[in-house]
């Protein structure tokens, strides 16, 4: 039903629902949603949650995930995500612009746009992806601050603190700076780029009763684990941030080829969503019905004489 109908929207906060979701004995799995119609497609498929990745919205700004999105920036994706699907968000964001208040801001404006979680990274500015090289880390101390900062500001938005540490400090270190940013109040670990399955167990059996998120990545430094992998490594949640986006870049650079190669898109027809599905998905004629059943006139009940 449209999001604009208050009855069908959840009763519960977006934090109630995604620590719902976490507190299952099941592995949560949370497929990247780029957009809103990414989202619903999510959702059609049968998730229950989607992740919002900062190198997704950078790409498709047609900028590199370098911390150059905004707070505000951030949020217009939020609201779109959660208004068209309704599902519990976790949000990636990244270093938390700034400082203490900046990362206090953050979290209230996140959570004010519908987000469920979010995670916050301890690598200074200008960050970069996880799983490229030569990344630079705040202090431990300084990142603890920063996630003892967001717990203080949010509500009921789930906090999960991301280590790059593992390529720079090894495994010992990303350990100890995991348990140290729990002690500061983050409610989840996520261990960025880990390459070993060896690696992830050691995490997972140092950190007894964490909740631990893992990102199924391509083209990163993770080999290929499914979800009941990740699952039996000891792991709460999975992402998998950027596949949409690639899959929907990929296709798109094909329709253009096509396009100036055969002078129109008649050879890529095929390969489209149709018209019918479009509107399947958006749900076009349960908006039509809605706005039907509001627009007709109602004559005021005034003097008889006028």
């Amino acid at each position: 039903m449209p999001y604009l109908i208050a009855d069908t929207l959840p009763k519960e906060s977006a934090g109630t629902r995604f620590r719902a979701l976490l507190n299952r004995p099941e592995i949560l799995r949370l497929p990247g949603a780029h957009n809103g119609h990414a989202a619903l497609q999510a959702r059609a498929a049968g998730f229950e949650g989607v992740y919002l990745s900062g190198a997704a919205m950078s790409a498709s700004m047609g900028l590199p995930d370098l911390g150059i999105l905004t707070i505000e920036d951030v949020a217009f994706f939020i609201r779109q995500i959660v208004r068209s699907a309704g599902l519990p968000l976790l949000v990636d964001g990244d270093t938390g612009y700034g400082e203490a208040l900046n990362v206090m801001h953050m979290v209230r404006t996140f959570e004010e746009a519908g987000a469920g979680a979010v995670h916050l990274e301890d690598q200074l500015l200008p960050k970069k992806c996880g799983h490229l090289n030569d990344k630079k880390l705040a202090k431990a101390d300084d990142m603890a601050a920063k996630v003892a900062a967001a717990r203080k500001a949010a509500r009921d938005i789930v906090i999960i603190a991301r280590t790059d540490a593992a390529a720079s400090e090894g495994l010992e270190g990303a350990i100890a700076r995991a348990r140290l940013y729990v002690e500061a109040g983050a409610d989840a670990i996520f261990p960025e780029a880990l390459n070993t399955q060896e690696m992830f167990r050691a995490f997972a059996e140092r950190m007894p009763g964490v909740p631990l998120l893992a990102n199924m990545t391509e083209f990163g430094k993770t080999p290929f684990f499914t979800a009941t992998e990740f699952a039996e490594m000891g792991y709460a949640m999975v992402i998998w941030p950027v596949s949409s986006l690639r899959v929907a870049n990929k296709a798109q650079a094909e329709l253009y080829a096509a396009i100036a190669r055969d002078g129109g898109a008649h050879r890529m027809v095929e390969r489209m969503q149709t018209r019918a599905e479009l509107y399947a998905t958006i749900g076009l004629h349960d908006y039509e019905a809605l706005d039907a059943s509001i627009v007709q006139t109602l004559i005021p009940q005034g003097s008889p004489h006028r």
